[in-house]
């Protein structure tokens, strides 16, 4: 062979790698960024800033203590992944929807509430069982505050100044976090394994459906979690004690099931790209991140991965009968069920949520781009991408 035609082979070779690169990285203009004004979230506990606070029972005390040092109607010690990412905007953190008393929602709004679910759950709070506010009723939430907010701004008046502009629908960054808990549902009602994951198809068809929904009411930018590794927290853990574990200690069949989940979310995702080409959606992966908390804790800073911090009795410092917060009689003398002395180094807070240091480790992977699909940066989020 020549050396001319061994450098045109060459050549070919080099145009046909990075082409089959630029199918399976889609094309972004680094440059630029994203100036997002608000903020709309749909999620459950993981996002929620005080949804279910207001509609039912608000955590006490030592919720909040690390950042806001009093309780923050968040479960966690301190910020969570929503409010890092507000702050990474330069906006205030966001308020729950059902929070209206003196609420400003002109800088975003949180529909999120702890026990949520993407589908109708089989029992609801109070009578045990996961909240009322499942995904299509956080929509409907989401169209009524849409409307009822712009006829507040037009009739003017103090109230007004604390609605949204009606541009911000269309330049919000709407972010989603649901999932965890329809897994867990049906995990604590004994449905097999296999069960569960016969069950994640209409799951997400019923994610997808409301994000074409939202979609129809002006949204363009979105940012999706996965689920994160379930089988890893002590609730489900002490639960499920005789689950086969894996090397980090975390239960396999359970995190398994996560991971198929993120699977078909990440397939609806991309059907979704298709179905709507004038969104930007930026699919995170948010399971890889907290399982590296769980299987390389010193490597991060932290310790003792998958004992919560705010909890009482067991391995896992966790039972389901008294949560942080709460108060149990042992031996006759009443114990306050109170944080661990170093949230700080500390994964899990209080046997399911994260602590506020997990929190931000998590936010400052994520917000890097690194484990997104496509691979660009929260700040550069509202980039449509092309092949």
């Amino acid at each position: 062979m020549s050396e001319r035609a061994a450098i045109s082979i060459f050549f070919f070779m080099l145009v046909l790698v990075l082409s089959r690169a630029a199918i399976l990285n889609p094309v972004v203009d680094e440059q630029k960024r994203c100036d997002f004004p608000a903020i709309i979230n749909l999620g459950d506990s993981n996002s929620d800033t005080g949804g279910y606070a207001a509609g039912f029972y608000p955590p006490t005390s030592p919720y909040g203590d690390t950042y806001f040092h009093m309780p923050a109607r968040r479960f966690s010690d301190g910020r969570l992944v929503i409010d890092f990412i507000a702050e990474a905007f330069g906006l205030p953190h966001i308020n729950a929807y059902l929070d209206s008393v003196g609420t400003n929602f002109s800088h975003g709004i949180n529909f999120a509430t702890a026990a949520s679910t993407i589908r109708l759950p089989n029992r609801i709070i109070p009578g045990g069982g996961f909240s009322p506010f499942y995904l299509d009723l956080q929509f409907l939430q989401f169209q009524q505050f849409k409307s009822r907010s712009q006829m507040i701004r037009e009739r003017g008046g103090l109230s007004a100044s604390s609605m949204p502009k009606v541009e911000h629908f269309s330049k919000a960054l709407y972010t989603f976090d649901i999932g965890q808990n329809d897994l867990g549902e049906g995990f604590f009602e004994n449905m097999t394994i296999q069960q569960v994951n016969a069950s994640i198809p209409d799951m997400i068809n019923k994610f997808s459906a409301n994000v074409k929904n939202v979609y129809s009411s002006g949204a363009r930018y979105f940012w999706v979690h996965n689920t994160g590794p379930i089988g890893c927290l002590p609730y489900v853990l002490s639960a499920f004690s005789s689950a086969e574990k894996d090397h980090v200690g975390c239960s396999k069949a359970h995190n398994e099931v996560a991971q198929y989940f993120n699977l078909k979310l990440k397939e609806a995702i991309v059907q979704l790209r298709n179905e709507l080409p004038s969104a930007a959606f930026t699919y995170v992966d948010i399971y890889a991140v907290k399982y590296s908390l769980f299987a390389e804790p010193q490597k991060h800073g932290f310790e003792l991965p998958l004992v919560a911090c705010c909890g009482y009795g067991g391995r896992y410092n966790y039972s389901a009968e008294v949560l942080c917060g709460g108060t149990i009689r042992v031996n006759g003398t009443e114990i306050f069920v109170g944080s661990c002395d170093r949230p700080s180094v500390r994964v899990v807070w209080d046997g399911i949520h994260y602590t506020e240091a997990a929190n931000k480790f998590i936010f400052n992977r994520i917000s890097t781009g690194s484990f997104s699909d496509p691979h660009v940066p929260l700040k550069q989020a509202c980039q449509r991408t092309s092949n």
